[in-house]
């Protein structure tokens, strides 16, 4: 969990305009009847990593609290873009959902601006935050960077020559790299690759200099030596990695950042049926099977209202546009 904005009750209106056939049909449904028939969870990202998992974990807890079939609906391409617009264009009754990372809510509309067919703030009703993964920066045990200082001094000394691995343009790992190089006046040179493992080959290989890649991924390697941890991401230590510092400790006092996760209906889902998931998912998430499970896979329950959720969402948004834009980020 991280921000300000997770913890304060923040009220944020956000209006779209409606197809009145729509409004009426979705207006129809009501807690009472809701659901009648299986909801679809639609996830934009790849089956077999952190956010399928969540996904199928929400799936799960909205199954067994509402007594209805829940169905995953793998959709990953375009970073997130085509499983998003499916949802957008579905009709806002609550039986299409979408679970999405921040990178593909928050970070796609500094990265691709107009060329979105969608506005996400606009079209997207936030529902709850479910969790949220720290990030890890390491370098290869070779390299002779033993601490975060060590890194920002290495790139001063070097400007341009020193490089860094990400899983591609726009994602949270080119990111929080950007974000790091920001607050520090680094300048670093980025390598995008097609995934998180390449680009941790790399590191390895020492053909990179560091990466800011998922922690559950790397602690392994981590601790089998065939990496070098040197910060997570996060506010807040890892509970998975406690003896690891948060960047901010190790010198970059106020960098934060992580991979998280939320559940979204479509604009214009009644406000009942939106209730009503949040409060099956908040409340099943702050039991200890829940929770245990979800750190057994890295990340960490969040479980936010809605209000809170907005206005997290609203921040992330307008943070991400102004690292894009210092950075001179642009989409391949």
């Amino acid at each position: 969990m991280a921000g300000q904005y997770r913890r304060a009750a923040l009220w944020v209106t956000l209006c779209a305009p409606l197809c009145c056939a729509a409004v009426a049909q979705a207006a129809a449904v009501s807690s009472g009847d809701y659901p009648s028939r299986p909801i679809r969870i639609i996830s934009p990202l790849s089956s077999g990593g952190s956010g399928d998992a969540i996904a199928r974990t929400v799936g799960e807890i909205i199954g067994e609290a509402l007594g209805q079939q829940v169905v995953i609906d793998n959709r990953p391409g375009a970073n997130g873009i085509i499983g998003m617009e499916i949802v957008v264009r579905s009709m806002p009754d609550g039986y299409t959902l979408l679970l999405a990372s921040g990178a593909n809510v928050a970070i796609n509309p500094a990265i691709y601006g107009a060329r979105l067919p969608f506005n996400v703030i606009r079209d997207l009703l936030p529902v709850t935050e479910v969790a949220a993964q720290s990030f890890i920066a390491h370098v290869s045990p070779a390299s002779p960077v033993k601490s975060v200082t060590d890194l920002i001094a290495l790139a001063r000394a070097r400007p341009g020559a020193i490089n860094y691995a990400s899983a591609g343009t726009g994602s949270t790992a080119h990111m929080l790299a950007a974000l790091f190089a920001g607050m520090t006046q680094i300048r670093v040179t980025h390598v995008p690759y097609k995934g998180a493992p390449q680009g941790r080959v790399a590191v390895m290989a020492h053909e990179c200099d560091f990466m800011f890649d998922g922690l559950l991924a790397t602690l392994p390697l981590i601790k089998g030596g065939r990496l070098r941890g040197l910060g997570v991401t996060g506010v807040k230590r890892s509970a998975v990695a406690p003896e690891i510092p948060t960047i901010a400790e190790a010198g970059v006092p106020g960098y934060s950042g992580d991979a998280w996760y939320g559940l979204f209906a479509p604009r214009g889902t009644p406000p009942a049926v939106t209730a009503r998931l949040n409060a099956v998912i908040v409340q099943s998430l702050q039991t200890v099977e829940r929770r245990d499970r979800l750190l057994a896979q890295g990340v960490e329950v969040v479980g936010s209202t809605q209000t809170v959720f907005a206005a997290y969402l609203k921040a992330e948004t307008e943070k991400w546009a102004r690292v894009v834009k210092d950075a001179g980020i642009k989409a391949d």
